[in-house]
């Protein structure tokens, strides 16, 4: 199991994860299997998609839109952070990625994002490449 340690710098963003996990891949050693990339932060997500400005900012744009933070909350009696819950939660903590002769099954676009939904923070991810 490797560690990657992210700090992130706004309160949500997207941080393209791809090249660190593809390294860890290349020092595994291992040719066939499965990559499993995961946060233990409740307030994070992992998603695999386009790495492009346009997209980045729409996807930030319409988790604004589906989770507003100037809501109710109840828990931001605690920690003023219920958006950045609700949130990881539609998109996921963890991925399982295809490794097919040494490289991350990606299709040709596809790309790793930890999704920073309560920044900025430092964040650790984990990855475990399995062979098989």
């Amino acid at each position: 199991m490797e560690k990657l340690e992210i700090n992130t710098k706004s309160r949500v963003e997207l941080i393209d994860i791809t090249d660190r996990i593809e390294k860890i891949v290349k020092k595994s050693g291992i040719d066939n299997g499965i990559v499993l990339v995961y946060t233990k932060h409740t307030t994070t997500a992992l998603i695999i998609n386009e790495n492009e400005c346009g997209l980045i900012q729409d996807i930030i744009d319409t988790l604004n839109k589906l989770v507003p933070t100037n809501v109710n909350y109840r828990h931001n009696v605690v920690d003023d952070n219920a958006d950045a819950h609700i949130r990881a939660v539609l998109l996921g903590n963890s991925l399982v990625i295809p490794l097919v002769n040494s490289s991350l099954a990606l299709g040709t676009w596809q790309r790793i994002f930890l999704v920073e939904l309560d920044g900025p923070r430092s964040r650790t991810i984990y990855v475990k490449v399995i062979p098989g």
